[in-house]
């Protein structure tokens, strides 16, 4: 494996000498200069959306010879796991057939085995590393860590294989926000994050983002030559609260003034595909926005349940700007640095979406009720066009308006 390292590595960093011109590229992109010499990303492709469907996947090609599954990029976790025909306890239906694990059994002694266990762990079994992850909605995942390549291909043009640990996931219990996926693409802070390891093996920069499209799809990268960082806002990820990417606490502006909704402490989660908040937030939230609503023609829809709290007007509403009469941007502010803030703009399409039956519902949810006590989850949602970058090497959270249709560099995505 280290053989395999070293020979990649000598082809990442390289020396390019020509870049054609394209005036129609987009401001955040960093496109590197002549002479520049760069190390590589990841670019892969996202589909799915908030609504209908409810959810974002990535493609990923795993096993030899490599085979395909959709993933949930998930922020908020840092194990990757697929369903696993070991054979397969309880897995849930799939768009593929399930894993089929080869003997690289990852094992208990190993450093990524005993990331994914609190305190003095126990050796059931020195051969092989047992995991079970359990996620907020009470979904959870028990298997075995086993070692395997995946095909990804760089944004030089370079296509590499590198060797992974991922979960070979035998029992699976859905939660209520189960989707019908292969598995979990973990995208977290942690050493089994897929970013983490890419980055231990000296291939690509400790950094991950995504750009979410309000009209579906997008793309995910890993690394950081695809965006100028000029370019980004950015606020520093909390020193307190390290386990998942987090700016710290937060204030909600309504309508461009404050709120008094303050001290949230916020996570960035994309495989959350709403916002939620903390009971107290939630309610002043509503609050705020059905008082916005009073005196309007618009009225509560209570025959349209697709999400707790839907309005609707004397006429089906089409899209969102036959609502925007009615509604207010949110945002949420930071502290970074001292007397220093930086705002998380949240238009109307990142908290408001439009019902089939036409109705225009609230994509903030009321976290308290689904177990989430302390946190508040910036959901899909509300990071739609927007790139969103989590550098866990300057240890900052960053973002930018962006056009999320259409990826960078998409002659060289992973697919």
């Amino acid at each position: 494996m280290k053989s395999r390292v070293i020979l990649v590595l000598s082809l990442l960093c390289l020396s390019l000498s020509v870049w054609g011109s394209d005036d129609r590229r987009q401001k955040w992109w960093k496109w590197p200069s002549t002479g520049k010499s760069i190390c590589s990303s990841v670019v892969l492709p996202l589909y799915g959306n908030v609504y209908p469907q409810g959810f974002y996947y990535a493609q990923i090609n795993i096993g030899h010879p490599p085979r395909p599954y959709f993933l949930d990029p998930d922020t908020g976790s840092d194990l990757t796991w697929l369903q696993c025909d070991a054979p397969c306890v309880h897995c849930t239906q799939a768009p593929h057939p399930y894993y089929r694990p080869n003997n690289d059994l990852v094992p208990c002694k190993d450093p990524l085995c005993a990331s994914l266990h609190s305190g003095d762990h126990i050796c059931d079994d020195p051969g092989q590393c047992d995991y079970e992850v359990e996620y907020a909605d009470g979904g959870s995942s028990l298997g075995v860590l086993i070692n395997d390549v995946s095909l990804l291909n760089l944004t030089t043009g370079v296509r590499i294989t590198p060797r992974l640990a991922i979960g070979c996931g035998y029992d699976q219990i859905p939660g209520p926000s189960y989707q019908p996926l292969d598995g979990v693409l973990g995208l977290g802070k942690g050493k089994t994050g897929i970013v983490s390891q890419l980055h231990s093996q000296g291939l690509i920069r400790n950094v991950v983002g995504h750009c979410f499209s309000s009209r579906g799809g997008g793309f995910l990268f890993f690394g950081d030559d695809i965006y100028d960082p000029s370019r980004i806002i950015s606020t520093p990820m909390s020193r307190d609260y390290t386990k998942h990417y987090s700016p710290g606490y937060g204030e909600i502006i309504y309508g461009g003034k404050a709120t008094g909704l303050k001290n949230l402490l916020v996570i960035f989660d994309s495989g959350s595909s709403y916002t939620y908040l903390s009971s107290k937030a939630y309610e002043g939230l509503l609050y705020m926005v059905t008082k916005e609503l009073s005196g309007k023609p618009i009225q509560e829809a209570l025959d349209d349940e697709t999400l707790p709290f839907c309005w609707k007007g004397r006429r089906p509403f089409r899209s969102m700007r036959d609502v925007k009469k009615y509604f207010k941007p949110l945002a949420l502010s930071f502290s970074s640095g001292w007397r220093s803030k930086t705002q998380f703009e949240i238009p109307l399409e990142g908290y408001l979406l439009i019902s089939a039956k036409g109705s225009v519902c609230l994509g903030v949810l009321n976290g308290t009720e689904v177990g989430l006590q302390n946190f508040n989850i910036i959901g899909d949602i509300s990071m739609q066009d927007k790139m969103v970058i989590y550098d866990n090497e300057k240890q900052t959270i960053g973002w930018t308006p962006a056009n999320c249709d259409r990826p960078p560099r998409s002659d060289t995505m992973s697919i």
